[in-house]
């Protein structure tokens, strides 16, 4: 099932039940697993592994060079995972560090003409809607959706369960189950996704607690986080105390709630 103008290496490993398109290019060293489906014109370059039924669509480029004027080491590997979905034009680079790795989990959708940057980490069944652009170092957690255009700042990571609005502009950290848009601005829960996700009550009711708690005061989101962290009252469910944990970390600083001028009232009062 590898079309006669395709050009695969003699060292690339080609699972069982693989297609490969017309004028597709396939390096040496690659890892395609059983099932996979590679389309016209794709290319997947040195040190890629692609896990079990993973689709990379036309003009797609995985494990293409860094694109960084640092130093970079061409140890490492990008690795995706199993049922991805790769669209048309997608681009994923390789890491700078020395046997480091780029990844994407299990299950996810890139749409087309997004892009993976350097260092990355995708968890799994995560969105990427069309023209999403990822800089280097990101991590994205489990069951996050990027709406389409929104560009994300190199080591900003964004927590399980987030949702970002289309063509935000995200430079700092976005917590567990929030939702964030524009630039920076944190808009509530993602209650939509949370219910998908089919989370109890109990669970949903400690995790609004926690945002309230670090998001509906003033002062220092860390050293809210961790006041309380620090309760017995609050966390006491995995989703709520993954949205503490969040803030004990990181390097950008945190999306903030959006406030009416002259006020510290949050514009979305009942997410408060």
């Amino acid at each position: 099932m590898i079309h006669p103008t395709a050009l695969v290496d003699a060292g690339a490993s080609i699972g069982a039940d693989v297609s490969i398109g017309p004028y597709a290019l396939v390096a040496g060293d690659v890892v395609v697993g059983d099932g996979c489906r590679i389309g016209a014109h794709a290319i997947v370059r040195e040190r890629s592994q692609l896990g079990r039924a993973v689709v990379v669509d036309s003009f797609a480029v995985i494990g293409g060079a860094p694109q960084s004027r640092g130093t970079c080491h061409g140890t490492g590997w990008v690795r995706i995972g199993d049922g991805t979905v790769l669209r048309e034009g997608v681009t994923v680079n390789q890491p700078t560090l020395a046997d480091g790795a780029t990844v994407i989990g299990r299950d996810c959708m890139l749409m087309a003409n997004s892009h993976v940057g350097h260092d990355s980490v995708v968890g799994d069944t995560v969105t990427l809607a069309n023209c999403v652009l990822l800089a280097g170092h990101v991590q994205i957690g489990d069951r996050v959706f990027l709406g389409g255009g929104a560009g994300v700042h190199q080591f900003v990571r964004i927590g399980q369960g987030a949702m970002i609005g289309g063509n935000a502009s995200i430079s700092y950290d976005v917590p567990p189950y929030a939702i964030a848009a524009e630039r920076n601005s944190i808009h509530g829960l993602n209650l939509v996704g949370i219910r998908r996700q089919g989370l109890p009550k109990a669970a949903v009711a400690d995790l609004k607690r926690c945002y309230h708690a670090v998001f509906c005061d003033t002062g220092n989101l860390r050293a809210r986080a961790a006041a309380a962290l620090a309760s017995s009252e609050l966390g006491t469910e995995p989703p709520g105390r993954a949205f503490l944990e969040f803030f004990a970390s990181g390097k950008r600083g945190f999306a903030q709630v959006r406030t009416r001028r002259g006020t510290a009232e949050p514009i979305d009062d009942a997410a408060c």
